[in-house]
């Protein structure tokens, strides 16, 4: 029992890139129409690029480049929204809608398709989340790959603060599965439904 269970925890990081690029593909494929409709409907009610880069820590604190469909306006600054003094100011005619049912993140679908992401981990913080990148770091999470959703998503997402966070990334760490990283999925896909946990 015990070597079975070594052996399908070393199998473990295969099978998800493999789900991780299965998914990406067929999700790509699903939500293309919803997704040239979301870049066309930026554009149209907003000035600016229908898509925003922002740089992010990836696994080992390496930094990307991350893709969203732009739910802010062009002067918003740089920085976390929870940082921000009136958030809602910032936010573009569709930005709030966006952020609520989750559009906004289907461009990263191709940080899953190159590597840089996963479906399943923490998300991604902002280069200059220094307390954040810090925690992580001393827990031993920045040697995950950032996720889509993950399990402080699915117990909070903004209405958590950063310490709390991190416990949840941290214990993802320690529970990381294949079937775990499915009950993750499911939450998310009812919590979208539901829209909860977004504070912005």
């Amino acid at each position: 029992m015990g070597n079975h269970l070594a052996e399908s925890q070393s199998l473990y990081p295969m099978w998800k890139r493999a789900f991780d690029v299965a998914l990406a593909l067929a999700s790509i494929v699903f939500f293309a129409i919803p997704m040239l409709i979301t870049a066309i409907a930026v554009r149209v009610t907003s000035p600016g690029p229908a898509i925003y880069w922002s740089e992010r820590v990836g696994r080992n604190n390496q930094l990307f480049w991350m893709p969203k469909f732009r739910s802010m306006r062009t002067s918003a600054p740089a920085v976390a929204t929870h940082l921000l003094q009136d958030p809602d100011s910032y936010l573009t005619p569709i930005g709030s809608f966006l952020r609520k049912t989750s559009l906004d993140e289907l461009p990263q679908l191709y940080c899953i398709l190159v590597g840089h992401m996963s479906f399943v981990g923490p998300r991604p913080a902002l280069y200059n989340q220094d307390d954040l990148i810090a925690l992580r770091t001393e827990c031993g999470v920045s040697a995950l790959l950032p996720g889509l959703t993950g399990w402080a998503q699915v117990n909070g997402r903004d209405e958590l603060a950063i310490p709390a966070k991190v416990r949840l990334d941290e214990e993802y760490l320690r529970r990381q599965s294949f079937l775990f990283d499915c009950r993750i999925l499911v939450l998310t896909a009812l919590k979208v439904i539901g829209r909860r946990g977004v504070i912005h």
